[in-house]
């Protein structure tokens, strides 16, 4: 699929706005504004492919495991894994963050664990006590599920205070140890249309969240290159965007960074890394 069109969205945008609820309005605006000048990379294409060593692909993968079925034995695989090829992080199951922070004590990886995760339903007084329980067993990042119906129904305001919660709940838990979490915020693409995705991403930057995510990899459809470049032209360079599900190779790395991803989820992170030894000219 190509990159969207901004004229197109801002129509769309426009036509929302019609019938939103008066509290949507500065969100809709906000988005709106974000697309009148298309960047690259964002809906005016890509910038050029990176040339990414192996080390600095490795620092942007959040290696992840968070299969239901996955016994100890598997969290403390991916953190073995995550120590040999230095990814930016292990992402894992809240009940898990103990043994993580216990397996990376002495790695520069980061400890990543999820919130209202694979849904994004359960209350904000949950996520937020999810999030501030992780970051007081160690946690670094927490990957929060936002409510995707509320996106859905144009309900901006509920949207933005649910990310608020497990943001300010962070901070506050992050404040007590003495670090500086990151909050990234899923806003499962696959289920949204365009117009639902830029007022998911101003709404998590109206929150004060650090990123926006492409994919929890258990609804309908994983990380697409059109998905990133919209999510991008919306936070500018103010978010982060994290794209998950299906990368499976460091070329489509290279390819979602060229579209504006400056983190990347994958599972299959060891097979990134061992493609890279038949590939050249990186």
């Amino acid at each position: 699929m190509s990159i969207s069109d901004p004229t197109l969205l801002i129509d769309e945008l426009n036509e929302v706005r019609a019938n939103a609820p008066k509290s949507a309005i500065s969100y809709i605006d906000a988005a709106a504004e974000r697309l009148e000048s298309p960047e690259s990379p964002g809906l005016a294409g890509p910038s050029d492919p990176p040339d990414l060593s192996s080390e600095a692909i490795a620092g942007l993968i959040d290696h992840t495991q968070l299969k239901p079925e996955a016994p100890p034995a598997a969290i403390q695989q991916v953190c073995d894994e995550a120590q040999t090829y230095g990814f930016a992080s292990v992402c894992v199951h809240p009940s898990y963050v103990p043994l993580a922070v216990g397996a990376l004590r002495t790695s520069s990886s980061a400890v990543c664990t999820v919130a209202g995760f694979p849904l994004g339903a359960t209350q904000s007084s949950a996520k937020a006590h999810e999030a501030r329980a992780a970051i007081q067993a160690g946690a670094e990042e927490i990957d929060m599920v936002l409510p995707i119906g509320r996106v859905k129904s144009t309900d901006l305001d509920y949207v933005v205070q649910d990310i608020e919660a497990v943001v300010e709940a962070t901070a506050e838990a992050g404040h007590d140890a003495g670090a500086d979490p990151l909050v990234k915020v899923i806003i499962e693409t696959a289920l949204l249309t365009d117009v639902e995705k830029a007022l998911a991403c101003a709404a998590a930057q109206e929150a004060g969240a650090d990123f926006v995510k492409t994919s929890t990899g258990f609804s309908t459809g994983g990380a697409r290159t059109e998905d990133v470049a919209l999510m991008r032209q919306v936070v500018g360079d103010r978010l982060g965007v994290k794209a998950s599900g299906g990368v499976g190779s460091a070329a489509d790395v290279r390819d979602m960074v060229a579209h504006g991803a400056t983190r990347i989820g994958a599972s299959g992170s060891v097979g990134i890394m061992e493609g890279m030894d038949v590939e050249t000219d990186y």
